[in-house]
């Protein structure tokens, strides 16, 4: 049962390392602004209309939280499933979708425009994560969990490997950046775009954060175990300008659900505990400092003293 801290500062933000409490907001506390959904994910924050959209997956849609009043409303349904979200350098969401297997473009008259559902002629497997480099280009992630089963798209066999891709939408060039990834999942750019950050969520024995140098713009080189989660669950990650990595994190157990943060080596400093395992997270509000986590069946957020990159 949640119940929101009486006390400042909110327990449930814990400093693992000093470096952490900088970042903590002294008279902040984790609030849940809204509940009662099946999976919630891929959270992308709209400054220029003070609203967050999140998909709520096993129910087929895409959610709207709008910052002025509280309000949660529709904001597409049915969606395909939709998983990540982003925006790209237009401001236009991107949107991995389960059940197009496809990842989309809403453009600013609404209408959806397909980046990619193929590759090599063959359907992609189930979009997850999505991320978007300042040359326009788009990064994600295509394991086949949103294929598995009818809960979050529709059943079928994986026609590629599990590969992450690069897409540059103005010339058409799909190609793959790191190919027979175990369970491809979220992903991000450090703040200099030098380094790509990416979970295995099926490596074995331990799932991991890994670190790629990104080349040229075009190419991933010298992968590194930069996290490696233990018993724990990454999923979405995002990072702040600092360069820490701010993790989705959970198994199911008050010892893990929550947020873990991990220093750009991956010295963990800090950690917020949710009552749910979180999904995956994104900074918004008027100064990116504040952090909004879709964590199973709730959205919860937390003003923190640093900015998303």
């Amino acid at each position: 049962m949640w119940q929101p801290s009486e006390r400042y500062p909110d327990p449930a933000i814990e400093i693992l390392d000093e470096s952490f409490t900088k970042y903590r907001i002294y008279s902040a506390a984790v609030e849940r602004l809204a509940t009662g959904y099946r999976w919630a994910e891929g959270p992308v924050w709209f400054g220029d209309g003070r609203y967050l959209l999140w998909s709520d997956i096993p129910n087929n849609r895409i959610l709207k939280w709008e910052e002025e009043t509280g309000a949660v409303s529709v904001f597409r349904k049915p969606s395909a499933f939709a998983n990540g979200n982003t925006r790209d350098r237009q401001g236009r969401l991107v949107t991995c979708e389960h059940g197009g297997r496809r990842v989309t473009r809403t453009e600013y008259d609404g209408s959806l425009t397909v980046l990619a559902d193929s590759f090599e002629g063959k359907p992609l497997n189930s979009p997850n994560d999505v991320v978007v480099r300042s040359d326009g280009s788009v990064w994600f992630t295509d394991p086949p969990f949103g294929i598995s089963g009818w809960y979050e798209g529709d059943p079928a066999r994986p026609a590629l490997p599990q590969n992450v891709y690069r897409l540059d939408p103005a010339a058409g060039d799909l190609r793959v950046v790191a190919g027979h990834v175990p369970g491809p999942n979220g992903l991000c750019f450090s703040p200099d775009e030098r380094t790509l950050y990416l979970v295995e969520s099926r490596a074995q024995p331990n799932r991991l954060i890994v670190a790629y140098d990104v080349a040229d713009g075009v190419r991933l080189e010298n992968r590194r175990v930069v996290v490696d989660a233990g018993p724990g669950t990454p999923d979405g990650l995002r990072c702040d300008v600092d360069g820490n990595l701010w993790c989705g994190w959970g198994m199911g157990s008050d010892e893990l659900d929550g947020v873990m943060v991990f220093s750009p080596d991956g010295l963990p400093i800090g950690r917020i505990r949710l009552p749910e395992r979180c999904a995956n997270l994104c900074f918004g509000g008027r100064n990116r400092n504040r952090l909004f986590m879709a964590a199973s069946q709730s959205l919860y957020a937390l003003y923190v003293n640093t900015q998303g990159a």
